[in-house]
């Protein structure tokens, strides 16, 4: 993947995507003793940055001429890259099976159903819903898209990394939340591309970290995830996907952040900056306010990649922080 396949992916989606602002925190900033600005990709059109992938493998593929080929389309997700998929679906008038996890956000499996996409919401964990996808397309020939290990997927999160050194070109840093790990690699490539002595930073759930652990192997390995507020970011990656190779490449260090620290970073998006963050959205600010990312001095751009949260988990999240205050914790 090169910069001109990102070019041409910002310019194929633009229609369909909102370019998100990129706002400086006067919160992180103090916390870190840095100057933080925040990718507000919770603001993007589907809540997630996963609109951008998910329209730029659909329209690319059209491009190519693969429509006649395309009988139907199938994907597997924690619940943010199912519902864009879906958004790119309907808009298309293609249609989608999207196999999750059964304790995905109801917040997404909702917005799931209503693009009309076929929701199967019964696996056991991400890992297990992804193997369903991938034998499903197998068996009936449907074009599996999936959330990370898809180059043009890759190209289309790689616009986040775009347009934040275009607004503010002096960034020296930037955190980037990891899961299937297609958004850093395509921020990292873009950044790297753009200005060669950025820092690229990636931050990963303790409860599910199977980058960092399999990059300090030197191979990709399989890991037990465990369950997360952060279910964006949970479970192993496809062992061909093409973003190990990008992270190894291109991310210059992984760290991870436990529960306490992503539900803080929730409390304190919603109460300092008034953002709704999901888990995986607040993993970047997690990784800043609890010192895991060393960032004294430098120019932090922090991407807040989702808001989509069950109003059920952010009220509990949001009382427990207010308890604690109101005890003086």
């Amino acid at each position: 993947m090169t910069l001109f396949d990102v070019f041409q992916a910002r310019k194929r989606i633009a229609p369909y995507v909102r370019r998100t602002p990129l706002i400086e925190t006067a919160w992180l900033s103090e916390a870190s003793d840095s100057r933080v600005w925040l990718k507000l990709e919770s603001l993007q059109r589907s809540n997630s940055f996963k609109l951008r992938g998910a329209f730029n493998a659909v329209m690319a593929r059209l491009e190519r001429g693969e429509s006649k080929s395309i009988s139907k389309l199938v994907t597997a997700s924690a619940g943010n890259h199912g519902r864009a998929l879906a958004s790119a679906a309907e808009t298309f008038h293609l249609p989608l099976v999207v196999f999750t996890p059964a304790d995905a956000p109801e917040a997404k499996l909702a917005a799931i159903r209503r693009h009309g996409a076929e929701l199967r919401a019964d696996g056991r964990d991400y890992d297990e819903a992804e193997r369903r996808a991938k034998k499903y397309a197998a068996e009936t020939g449907a074009t599996f898209i999936s959330p990370y290990n898809d180059a043009d997927v890759v190209a289309g999160a790689a616009t986040v990394g775009v347009e934040i050194l275009e607004d503010a070109p002096d960034i020296d840093t930037l955190i980037v939340p990891i899961g299937g790990g297609g958004l850093i690699s395509g921020v990292a490539i873009a950044a790297k591309a753009i200005a060669p002595a950025v820092t690229v930073l990636g931050v990963e759930a303790e409860m599910s970290h199977a980058f960092l652990t399999s990059v300090r192997a030197g191979r990709l390995v399989e890991i037990v995830p465990q369950p997360s507020i952060a279910d964006g970011l949970g479970g192993n990656a496809d062992p061909d996907t093409i973003t190990f190779a990008y992270i190894q490449r291109w991310v210059d260090d992984i760290v991870t952040v436990s529960e306490e620290d992503l539900a803080t970073a929730i409390a304190g998006l919603a109460e300092k900056e008034h953002l709704i963050a999901e888990g995986a959205g607040a993993a970047a600010p997690a990784a800043i306010l609890a010192g895991r990312a060393r960032v004294n001095g430098r120019r932090v751009a922090v991407i807040v990649s989702g808001a989509n949260i069950d109003r059920v988990r952010l009220g509990e999240i949001l009382l427990i922080r207010e308890g604690r205050q109101h005890k003086g914790d």
